[in-house]
C-alpha cells in the first residue's frame, strides 16, 4: 500500500498562501484564454500578414510543439534552480514574447514569437503546480488549491471564444496576444513577495544529452499525432510517431543510468503516482476529442457564431467550476477512487446524452451533454493531479508536475488523433452516399473530405444546391459525433473501473495514516524550502 508524500494534516496555509495562489491562478486563466483567442484571430492575422496555409499551420501548432517538448526539462530545471526563479523568468519571457507576437510584421516573425511563447509556457504549469505543493502542505487545502488552479485553466479555455469574439470586434488581431501581459507583470511584482522559493539542494547538473533526447522523442510524437488528426493515416506522421517512440526508449534507458536523471523514473515506483497518471492520460484522451466535435457542430451544423458558441459553453464553465471546487471537499470524507469512478459514470451519461442531438435539434442537447460530461470529469482531473503532485517527494514535485502536464498534452493529442479519425471515417462513410446528383464535382469532393469543406463549397452554389449539399453533410457529421460519443462512453466506463481498482487504497484526505516507506519512492534527502522572500 502506498503512502502519500504528505500524510495527515500538515501545517495549514494562511492568508499569504491563498493570496499567492491568486497570483498564480490569474496568469493561468489569461494564458489559457490567450491560446483560444488566438485561434479566432488566425483568419485576421493571416490576411494582414499574408500567411499561406503552411504558415498558418505553423502559427497554430508551434506553440503546442514547444510547450510539450520542454515540459519535462522545465519541470526538472525548476527543482534544481528554484521553482519561483524559473516561474518568474518564464513569466518575463512570456510577456516579452507576447508583445513581439502582437506587433509581428511577417508570418516568420510571428512563428518565432509563438515558438518562444511555447518555451516560456512550459515553465508556467510545472512551476505553478510545484509551488502549490510547497505552499499547501495540508492535503485537504492542497486539493482545493489545485481545484482553483484547474478552474482558472479550464475557465480560460471555455470563455476564450466569448472574449475573443468581443475583442476582435473592437481591436486588431494583435490584442489577442496582449491579454496575458498585465498578469505577467503582476506576477513579476507580487511573486517575490508572496511565493516561496524551493529547490533541491545538491540536485546535480542538467544533462544536456537528456534534454536533446527528450525533445527528439516528444516533438515527433506530437507532430505525428497532430498530422494524423488533420490528414488521417499517412506514412509520414506514422513514421514520426514511430521515431519518437524509438528515441523515447533510448531516453528512458539513459535516465536509468544517470545519477541525476532529467526524468526520475523512480517516481513510477509509487503505485499512487503511476495509477493516477495513467488514469488521467486515458481519461483526457477520451474526453478531449468530443470538445472539437461539439464546437464544430455548434458552428457548422447549428449555424452559431463564435461568440454564440462561447455563450452556449457557459453551462460547461459552471459545471467545471462546481466540480473542480467540490471534488477536493468531498475527498476529505470519501476515497478519491470512488469519487473518480462515480464522476466518470456521470461523464459517461453526458456522452450518451450527446447521441440524442440531431442535425436539426438545436444546441440545447449538446450543451447539456457536454456540461454533464465535464461535471463528471472534475474529480479525475482535480484529485488525479493532487495525487500525482502530492505523492512525489518534495524535491521532485516539479518533475512530477511536468509529467502530469506532459501526460495531459499527450492525452489530448492522442484523443484528437484517434477519436478524430473515427469521427472523420464515419462522416466520410455517410456522406459518400448522401451527396445528391447535380452537385459540381469540386464541391462534392470538398464535402466528402470534411464538413468545413462542404460549408465552404456551398457558399459558391445556388440556394437550392446549397441546401442539398449541406443537409447530408450535417447529418453525416452528426453521425460521426454520435460514434465518437458512444466509443468514448464505453472506453471511459473501463477507465472508471480501472481507477477504482488501482486507487482504492488511497484514503480520504481528512484521515491520518502512517507512512509506509517500503512502498513509496525514495525520499529526496535534504530537500528543504528556502523561505518566501529569498
Amino acid at each position: 500500500m502506498d503512502a502519500d508524500r504528505t500524510t495527515g494534516p500538515g501545517p495549514r496555509a494562511g492568508r499569504r498562501e491563498w493570496t499567492g495562489l491568486a497570483v498564480l491562478a490569474l496568469p493561468t486563466l489569461l494564458v489559457s484564454l490567450d491560446v483560444f483567442v488566438m485561434l479566432l484571430a488566425l483568419p485576421h492575422l493571416s490576411r494582414d500578414l499574408g500567411a499561406g496555409s503552411t504558415q498558418q499551420l505553423w502559427i497554430t501548432d508551434i506553440y503546442a510543439f514547444m510547450l510539450a517538448g520542454f515540459l519535462i526539462t522545465m519541470g526538472t530545471l525548476g527543482d534544481r534552480i528554484g521553482r519561483r526563479r524559473l516561474l518568474l523568468g518564464g513569466a518575463a519571457v512570456f510577456g516579452l514574447a507576447s508583445v513581439l507576437a502582437a506587433y509581428s510584421t511577417s508570418p516568420e516573425m510571428l512563428i518565432a514569437a509563438r515558438a518562444l511563447l511555447g518555451v516560456a509556457g512550459a515553465t508556467l504549469a510545472p512551476s505553478t503546480l510545484a509551488l502549490i505543493s510547497n505552499m499547501f502542505h495540508d492535503p485537504r487545502q492542497r486539493g482545493l488549491a489545485i481545484g482553483v488552479w484547474l478552474t482558472c485553466f479550464m475557465g480560460g479555455a471555455a470563455i476564450g471564444p466569448i472574449v475573443g469574439g468581443a475583442m476582435l470586434e473592437t481591436f486588431w488581431w494583435g490584442a489577442a496576444f496582449l491579454i496575458g501581459v498585465p498578469a505577467m507583470v503582476l506576477l513579476l511584482v507580487l511573486g517575490p513577495l508572496l511565493l516561496p522559493e524551493y529547490r533541491t539542494p545538491q540536485a546535480g547538473r542538467l544533462d544536456l544529452a537528456s534534454v536533446a533526447l527528450s525533445l527528439a522523442a516528444t516533438l515527433p510524437i506530437v507532430y505525428g499525432l497532430k498530422e494524423l488528426a488533420r490528414n488521417g493515416w499517412q506514412p509520414l506522421p506514422v513514421a514520426a510517431v514511430a521515431v519518437g517512440l524509438a528515441v523515447g526508449v533510448v531516453f528512458t534507458r539513459r535516465q536509468r543510468g544517470l545519477a541525476d536523471p532529467l526524468l526520475d523514473l523512480r517516481l513510477f515506483a509509487n503505485r499512487t503516482f503511476s495509477a493516477a497518471l495513467g488514469t488521467m492520460l486515458f481519461g483526457i484522451m477520451l474526453t478531449s476529442a468530443i470538445m472539437l466535435f461539439i464546437t464544430q457542430h455548434l458552428q457548422l451544423v447549428d449555424g452559431l457564431s463564435p461568440l454564440q458558441t462561447g455563450l452556449w459553453m457557459l453551462p460547461t464553465v459552471a459545471a467545471n467550476t462546481a466540480s473542480f471546487l467540490l471534488s477536493p471537499l468531498l475527498a476529505r470524507r470519501i476515497r478519491p477512487a470512488y469519487l473518480i469512478g462515480a464522476g466518470l459514470a456521470v461523464s459517461v451519461a453526458g456522452l450518451l446524452l450527446l447521441t440524442r442531438a440531431g442535425a436539426a435539434s438545436g444546441p440545447a442537447v449538446l450543451a447539456a451533454g457536454f456540461a454533464l460530461s465535464n461535471l463528471g470529469a472534475g474529480p479525475l482531473l482535480t484529485l488525479g493531479t493532487n495525487l500525482v503532485v502530492g505523492s512525489a517527494p518534495p524535491g521532485r514535485a516539479g518533475s512530477a508536475a511536468a509529467m502530469n502536464e506532459t501526460s495531459a498534452e499527450f492525452g489530448f493529442a492522442l484523443g484528437i488523433a484517434v477519436l478524430g479519425s473515427v469521427g472523420t471515417a464515419v462522416y466520410r462513410h455517410h456522406i459518400a452516399a448522401g451527396i445528391p446528383a447535380g452537385i459540381p464535382a469540386p464541391a462534392a469532393q470538398a464535402a466528402r473530405d470534411t464538413l468545413a469543406g462542404a460549408a465552404t463549397a456551398a457558399q459558391h452554389l445556388p440556394g437550392r444546391l446549397q441546401a442539398a449539399l449541406l443537409a447530408p453533410a450535417r447529418e453525416a457529421f452528426t453521425s460521426g459525433l454520435h460514434a465518437v460519443a458512444i466509443l468514448s462512453a464505453v472506453l471511459l466506463a473501463g477507465v472508471a473501473i480501472l481507477a477504482v481498482t488501482l486507487l482504492r487504497h488511497v484514503r480520504p484526505s481528512a484521515q491520518n495514516h502512517p507512512d509506509q516507506p517500503g512502498d513509496a519512492p525514495e525520499a529526496a534527502a535534504g530537500a528543504v524550502p528556502q523561505g518566501a522572500s529569498n
